[in-house]
């Protein structure tokens, strides 16, 4: 969601942070759903970090075509379309006005209107139903999480232009500190944020989740419940195109972990999910070196934007999460 800019060759092992931000352009305010007149940036060493809402380089424009069926008249038409059919539920209030929150939903569905139609509605059904975890929430409220540490954004894209998010649900986990409900509102949060970049919607995003120091006891926090939200969100209720869900470093374990999540994953997602433990060439056969941390056999020379950093450039978006949770279904709307 941000983008990174080298300005020398070599950073520091403790890189210091500079808050600042740009001019939202007027051709490019309609990305928004609030009224910010400015985006936050953090520049942190030789780098500069930057939400990406920019119109789509080239190269994406072409991959936006071969895999998503993505040109100026489809585009139109497909707006046209989606719009037409929204403004049949009556129940739902949503931006309808705005094209480029249209296309959110089009980029996923490779810009069949119905498909789109029905996600956004799977989309803000799944707000409803989760409404204590959703309601109000926003960057400034979930502090905590960011605190912790186990939830980070990798300032660079892997190969193919997507996003990477790591989550670290093993040594760094403190189980009486913060709840993995938590752990799924920063996630939530992050990606969200996503959403808004143009590239995210075309390329995507993957997961690393870092199960490394994973303890028995952290296994018992984890719920049939728990773990059938996460999938139903994943499968059914998030406009954005996962590719890869990577596990590394997970001990024997796990297996308990992945048997509460197994029975509600279908195939598809299934086989997105893989298994590296600690063998690195194995996780480089989907992510190049030149694209991953050390600490995951990669040559980056970036530095790592811990959670602290993150949540003082969230927290300067609390304006755009509040418009973003203004749309949705009445209270008295029928799901």
């Amino acid at each position: 969601m941000f983008r990174s800019k080298k300005e020398k060759k070599k950073i520091e092992n403790i890189t210091p942070i500079e808050l600042g931000s740009r001019d939202i352009p007027a051709s490019l305010a309609p990305s928004l759903l609030s009224v910010m007149e400015k985006l936050p940036t953090v520049k942190l060493g030789d780098y500069v970090l930057q939400f990406e809402i920019d119109e789509l380089r080239p190269e994406v424009q072409e991959i936006a075509r071969k895999e998503l069926n993505e040109n100026p008249d489809t585009k139109r038409e497909a707006i046209a379309t989606l719009r037409d059919l929204l403004k049949e539920e009556k129940d739902l209030k949503v931006p309808l006005d705005n094209d480029l929150w249209l296309v959110r939903f089009l980029r996923p569905c490779k810009f069949y209107p119905e498909s789109a139609r029905d996600l956004i509605k799977r989309y803000y059904k799944f707000k409803v139903t989760h409404a204590d975890v959703y309601d109000g929430l926003m960057p400034s409220k979930e502090k905590n999480i960011f605190e912790q540490n186990i939830l980070t954004v990798q300032p660079n894209r892997d190969q193919f232009g997507r996003r990477i998010l790591i989550i670290e649900l093993g040594k760094k986990w403190k189980t009486d500190e913060v709840t993995l409900d938590e752990v799924y509102k920063g996630c939530v949060l992050f990606l969200e944020a996503a959403m808004l970049e143009p590239e995210t919607q075309v390329c995507g995003a993957i997961v690393i989740f870092d199960m490394l120091g994973l303890t028995l006891s952290q296994t018992t926090k984890f719920t049939p419940g728990f773990a059938k939200r996460i999938v139903d969100w994943l499968q059914d209720s998030m406009p954005l195109r996962l590719k890869n869900i990577h596990i590394v470093n997970q001990p024997y374990i796990f297996k308990i972990v992945f048997a509460f999540f197994k029975p509600f994953l279908r195939e598809k997602l299934r086989s997105r999910i893989i298994f590296h433990g600690t063998d690195r060439k194995s996780l480089q056969q989907y992510i190049s070196p030149k694209c991953l941390p050390e600490c995951y056999g990669g040559t980056l020379d970036l530095p790592r934007i811990n959670g602290n950093q993150w949540y003082e450039l969230l927290v300067m978006c609390d304006q755009e999460y509040t418009a973003i949770n203004s749309y949705g279904y009445n209270k008295k709307g029928e799901l």
